[in-house]
């Protein structure tokens, strides 16, 4: 089963940082229409792993004999992961982070595709895993029928099964010696009583996992009289209606609602971008370009962190308490000498994650090419 990337999660994993030696973050990229054989998979393997070994020798010339030591255990620890343990199991992406000397050893397999990359510091390489979140991770899913209602989760690209509410309603051949009028009657009650039972059944689901985005699949006869039964925090969270054939599985299920998930994305993602762009136009809450992004995320001011697809330049790290900035020189806080990076799109996302907020990666929009694909918007 894929694991469920969520901001929790990826808080965690910034809030390490190897205090002994390394830590290697590799990234592997398992949709079919590229790596359909397992033997394209580890020739892809082994090249990220040789990469490992390759690091710059300036990099290397920095550990200690100990660290060197523990990068190669680590090297070897890949290796033999993927050769004797790692299970592909309909992923569609896979990550290991490994840091031997700080306790450190986490797999990932992932609903989503994951660039080929592998990248060796202090801290965890988590730039690939934002996009990953916020997809309709954990929208609940309800099918309505006359007589079933099912409940379903969105984890990890796929419809899991909570609950499922069945009434018999009966048929023509049961009306015995009631009148049509009455029998007819009788029968829409049963499927009133049903609805109104499917209806309390995803309430209690809705606010036990938090408020969660809801889609509910029903026919247009169903409809009507079940959007009368949920309440107003209920109709405020579903972000689409469908209609699937009435003995869909789960797998067909989300080829319905998938499309409706990805409009929902899209109109979160143009509702970032316009918040942005009214900020930023009157100076208010908004960052524009790496300079001033870089600096609010140190201060812990973003609350959302914004970037294009292929956003990416060095930036400076200080050692000591890891403020970043475009520039090198004395640390501005603690005077410490600042380090150059090369990934300054992760140690923006870093910045963030630590502070509580969050990050959307924009796919469609092109509202940040003028301010070099990153900005945020800003706490205070």
């Amino acid at each position: 089963m894929a694991t469920t990337v969520t901001w929790d999660g990826l808080r965690d994993l910034a809030g390490f940082r190897a205090q002994n030696g390394c830590a290697i973050s590799l990234y592997l990229d398992l949709d079919p229409s590229d790596t359909p054989m397992p033997s394209d998979a580890d020739t892809r393997v082994n090249a990220l792993i040789d990469g490992i070994e390759r690091t710059d020798a300036a990099r290397r010339a920095e550990l200690t004999h100990e660290q060197k030591e523990g990068l190669r255990n680590d090297v070897t620890r890949l290796r033999e992961f993927f050769e004797q343990e790692f299970e592909r199991e309909g992923a569609t992406g896979f990550a290991v982070f490994s840091a031997r000397l700080d306790n450190v050893w986490r797999t990932l397999s992932l609903g989503a595709r994951v660039p080929d990359v592998v990248k060796v510091g202090r801290s965890l390489h988590l730039a690939p895993l934002v996009s990953l979140v916020g997809r309709g991770e954990g929208a609940l899913v309800v099918v309505v029928g006359r007589e079933r209602g099912d409940l379903y989760r969105l984890r990890a690209g796929r419809l899991e099964e909570l609950a499922e509410q069945a009434d018999e309603t009966p048929g023509r051949h049961d009306q015995g010696g009631w009148s049509q009028s009455r029998y007819q009657r009788h029968i829409e009650k049963l499927v009133h009583d049903h609805l109104k039972d499917v209806a309390e059944l995803l309430d209690r689901e809705f606010r036990r996992l938090r408020g969660p985005r809801v889609i509910v699949v029903a026919s247009d006869e169903a409809r009507g009289e079940f959007e009368d039964e949920l309440s107003h925090e209920l109709r405020k969270a579903i972000i689409g209606w469908t209609t699937a054939d009435a003995h869909a599985t789960p797998a067909q299920l989300l080829e319905v609602v998938a499309p409706l998930l990805e409009q929902w994305r899209g109109a979160q993602e143009i509702e970032a971008v316009e918040r942005w762009r009214a900020e930023a136009g009157r100076n208010g809450r908004a960052a524009s370009g790496w300079g001033p992004t870089l600096e609010a995320a140190s201060d812990g001011r973003v609350e959302l962190l914004l970037f294009q697809d292929g956003a990416e330049r060095p930036a400076w790290e200080c050692p000591a308490c890891g403020r970043i900035g475009t520039e090198g020189g004395a640390c501005p806080l603690d005077g410490t000498q600042m380090e150059q990076r090369n990934e300054g799109l992760d140690l923006a996302v870093h910045q963030t994650l630590a502070h509580g907020g969050t990050v959307c990666a924009l796919h469609e929009r092109q509202d940040l090419e003028p301010v070099e694909g990153i900005g945020a918007l800003l706490r205070f």
